[in-house]
């Protein structure tokens, strides 16, 4: 039996509100579906941008950077051996972070000692925020930041036994301590281990880059012995020219080394390039006065070596103290590196590069310092210093030092020990008297 016609024409209009409701319903499910949650992380297109370009400012640190910086200091036979050793180092240890070093070092905490196996092959690390890391960032910038950190510290290392290395012995030597000393004390600190729960305050790597970096040093130069002829032969460096472009380069790169280190494009970032640099140029004309003052002359090496104990310095407190704190840094670095360059003399030891005076004490100063000057009032997510009446944070930062000194000298000899045993360390006397250019590489830098 059909509807009367009536009763449909009164039906209609029902029926058609009845359908808008239910598509403007479920538009606005779906509109809401394609919104982030109101708590959600939300990237930051200039944070992003800032994190990418200070990632490009510390890769040119570690290639050409540091290669012409180390590679102009030695002799002419050794240049393309030592500049070498910052292209293979970036390129393993990139190598070693996408497969696992990531995850040991940032991967959720395991009993604060390491982290898990959880981002094995960059596995769950994508392209939103890890709000831990930087809630503004993807992780995978984080990522690749904190890989060019991991990558500048083991180059920093064979400063101290350029000259006399097996390239294969290096190779094997970086993989193993890049593993076991550098993620394992990057997640104390930075991933949620039981240092960074103390509550250390390390910037950007005063202890995790600089102090693990020259006790490795000091390590090396022990394991392997003198060059031949130290102390006898003449070992001045090549070419200054090519260390002063160096020294160039790893001050415009330092800038995103510690601002890069906010993790965004903030007054925080701003703080710490403007700390670099007052440290940088108060540490340079430390070092020149007090040359000047011991040996007769100022000589460009001395200034190129005071701004990179400046810098290294101010790392770890570049993001918790203010202008009149960064030349208190500066003074310290320049005076105190110096003198233990001088001090490597008297002693002995073959650091050929000085990784011990311009690092591993330009690493203490700036962790021992920033307990004494970090203050909450520039960095409210850090900790008052002593001075701004907080005692323990000098404690915390001193306690800090000792465990990553001891912990990579003793962790690096064991690993050089080891290395030795396998494949041996040095070069052959034949070959380091012929130089690791041709030896090892069978390449000259002049003809």
């Amino acid at each position: 039996m059909t509807q009367p016609r009536g009763c449909w024409n009164r039906s209609l209009p029902t029926m058609v509100l009845v359908l808008l409701g239910l598509l403007c319903w479920g538009s606005g499910v779906w509109a809401q579906g394609l919104q982030p949650l109101p708590d959600a992380p939300k990237i930051e297109s200039g944070d992003t941008a800032w994190v990418l370009a200070s990632t490009a400012l510390v890769l040119a640190m570690v290639v050409p950077g540091l290669a012409l910086f180390y590679g102009g200091q030695v002799r002419s036979k050794n240049v393309l051996g030592t500049m070498l050793h910052s292209l293979v180092i970036l390129c393993l240890v990139s190598a070693i972070w996408v497969l696992f070093g990531y995850s040991l070092a940032f991967a959720p905490d395991k009993g604060g000692v390491v982290g898990g196996l959880d981002w094995v092959g960059l596995s769950g690390v994508g392209v939103d925020p890890y709000p831990k890391y930087g809630p503004t960032i993807p992780h995978q910038a984080f990522m690749l930041f904190q890989l060019m950190l991991a990558a500048f510290t083991p180059a920093l290392i064979a400063g101290a036994f350029a000259e006399r290395i097996r390239f294969s012995a290096l190779l094997l030597f970086v993989a193993l301590w890049s593993m076991f000393i550098y993620s394992p004390l990057a997640h104390w600190i930075w991933g949620g281990g039981w240092l960074g729960k103390m509550g250390v305050l390390d910037f950007a790597g005063g202890a995790v880059v600089h102090i693990s970096s020259g006790a490795a040093g000091l390590a090396c130069a022990l394991a392997l012995g003198h060059r031949r002829g130290y102390r006898t032969d003449y070992m001045a460096p090549h070419n200054l020219s090519l260390t002063l472009l160096g020294t160039g380069l790893l001050w415009f790169g330092w800038f995103g080394f510690n601002g890069g280190s906010a993790r965004g494009a903030n007054a925080v970032a701003i703080g710490a390039i403007v700390a670099t640099h007052i440290a940088a140029a108060t540490s340079a004309l430390t070092w020149m006065v007090v040359e000047w003052m011991h040996r007769g002359k100022p000589t460009l090496l001395g200034m190129a070596s005071g701004a990179v104990a400046g810098m290294a310095t101010v790392t770890a407190g570049a993001g918790y103290v203010g202008p009149m704190g960064a030349v208190l840094f500066g003074l310290a670095g320049g005076a105190l590196c110096y003198g233990a360059i001088v001090w490597k003399g008297k002693i002995g030891y073959d650091d050929a590069l000085d990784v011990v005076g311009l690092h591993a004490v330009g690493g203490i100063i700036g962790m021992l310092a920033t307990g004494l000057l970090a203050s909450k009032g520039v960095n409210a997510a850090g900790a008052d210093g002593l001075l701004f009446g907080n005692p323990a944070q000098f404690w915390t930062q001193a306690v800090a030092v000792c465990v990553t000194a001891l912990f990579s000298f003793a962790g690096s000899y064991l690993i050089l020990k080891m290395v030795d045993g396998l494949i041996g360390l040095r070069v052959s006397p034949e070959e380091e008297t012929t130089g690791l250019d041709l030896s090892q590489h069978n390449e000259r830098a002049y003809s």
